[in-house]
């Protein structure tokens, strides 16, 4: 999985070097696996700006400014959650691109309507924010490493359409 992993880190920045865009991630349920992926890549300090990992409820409205009332209201692991996520971020660092992610990476925290593995991914650039949801089997350390992976790609896919 690391293998893959450092591909789309790689990508990531060759992406961004090549657009001169500059990264900023917000995340939760990864923990930093998603910033430490990036700055693997030898030069990163080319794009990357910062790192925001917010991991309680408290955490996301106090540091990132999401209302309160939205988190509990739609449970952190949401759409309108990670969206915020990516957007808020985008504002607080001052960066080109956002990767959000917020999610149950198990073994325990799950339920019918919010399973483990549930994760939900934004990333955000100046003119939109694209939301996904992905349902990954695995153990708490799969979950994380599938999410930094798909995040990754997905910001990936993102840049190219700038």
């Amino acid at each position: 999985m690391w293998n893959l992993i450092n591909q789309e880190s790689e990508k990531l920045f060759k992406n961004c070097v090549k657009k001169e865009l500059t990264v900023t991630t917000a995340e939760s349920c990864t923990g930093g696996m998603i910033s430490s992926a990036i700055i693997y890549v030898n030069g990163s300090s080319k794009i990357f700006k910062a790192s925001v990992i917010v991991y309680s409820n408290e955490m996301k409205s106090e540091i990132l400014s999401i209302p309160y009332d939205l988190i509990i209201k739609n449970g952190a692991v949401s759409e309108k959650v990670a969206f915020n996520m990516a957007y808020k971020s985008l504002k607080l660092i001052k960066a080109d691109l956002s990767i959000a992610v917020t999610g149950i990476a198990g073994p325990t925290g799950g339920s019918s309507d919010k399973p483990v593995g549930l994760v939900w991914i934004a990333i955000g650039t100046k003119d939109k924010i694209i939301s996904k949801k992905f349902q990954f089997n695995g153990n708490r350390l799969e979950v994380r490493q599938k999410t930094t992976y798909e995040a990754l790609k997905l910001a990936n896919k993102v840049i190219l359409e700038i």
